[in-house]
């Protein structure tokens, strides 16, 4: 890296920030980035209470972001999302008042609480970055990061996200219960949100996004992500196959997992790493296997050019 040393060294100073608030979870805080690296969206499937909002809060501190939280519930009407237009007496006319979705990192929690209606309302937000109202056209800040926390379905009082939107979402994330030794220093007082400053501020993530968009893919490498996507379109374990989409995005996030090697060159172990998070929650299962068993299987079986 010779036009960008400082910055992009400035990924590993954030990393570790993060990894002393989220405990033990070294892959996952690194895969977060790469999804935000990527200009993507994240969606944290996880049981209540193993830090999922504690990681979303800590990565818009930690990168300087402004951060909103909303709390998804049945009763969440779109508009509490957008925002609404407010008639102001004094000029006789409607005023738009911007909602929590303009925010830089926007965390929708327990998206999968509120009725299919409220989930979608983000959908343009997070294909367009835009949101319209009233007919009219309102930009949203950049960088713009949406993280959705879901509780599993068999839950009570949870939604399904339609495909449409689960396919908006870059990566799926699970955390997972924390290793015993790491759980025991969260009891004693370890763990918490330090007062740390952040380590870099919105202009340099967005400097951060374009240096990622700006690793080099070779043709070779072009080839093994369509051999990977054909795969998943040929394979009897799934009903349905990757999108072009879904291909995008995980060539994005494989830039943003070299980026994080600082290197200028994306390799198969980078589209490797981040495979999984990306096609996941993308593929639906056709039989009783466990999809993640059959991403295992699949990548075993592409050869790598």
């Amino acid at each position: 890296m010779t036009a960008r040393p400082r910055i992009v060294a400035t990924l590993a100073e954030a990393q570790n920030q993060l990894g002393r608030i989220v405990l033990g979870k070294p892959r996952q805080i690194r895969l977060a980035l790469a999804c935000m690296l990527a200009r993507g969206h994240l969606l944290l499937e996880d049981l209540p209470g193993v830090g999922k909002t504690t990681l979303a809060h800590a990565l818009a501190r930690t990168l300087g972001l402004q951060y909103q939280r909303v709390q998804f519930t049945s009763d969440l009407l779109p508009a509490d999302l957008i925002g609404v237009s407010v008639f102001i007496r004094d000029t006789s006319e409607f005023r738009f008042h911007r909602g929590p979705v303009f925010a830089q990192v926007v965390l929708a929690d327990e998206i999968n609480r509120a009725p299919p209606k409220t989930q979608s309302a983000l959908l343009e937000a997070m294909a367009e970055g835009q949101v319209t109202h009233d007919g009219a056209t309102h930009a949203l800040p950049s960088p713009f990061f949406v993280i959705a926390t879901q509780n599993p379905l068999e839950q009570l009082g949870t939604h399904a996200l339609p495909e449409s939107q689960l396919d908006r979402f870059t990566m799926r994330l699970s955390l997972g219960y924390p290793d015993p030794a790491f759980e025991r220093v969260l009891y004693l007082g370890g763990g918490t949100p330090p007062q740390d400053e952040p380590v870099m501020d919105a202009a340099q993530v967005l400097a951060l996004q374009e240096a990622a968009a700006q690793v080099y893919v070779s043709p070779a490498l072009v080839d093994y992500v369509l051999a990977l996507v054909h795969a998943t379109r040929t394979s009897s374990a799934f009903a349905a196959g990757l999108s072009p989409r879904a291909g995008l995005a995980l060539l994005a996030c494989a830039r943003a997992w070299a980026l994080l090697d600082q290197r200028e060159l994306v390799l198969p172990e980078d589209v490797q790493a981040v495979f999984t998070a990306v096609a996941a929650h993308r593929l639906e299962p056709s039989g009783t296997r466990a999809g993640a068993d059959s991403l295992s299987t699949l990548l075993a079986g592409v050869p790598i050019p």
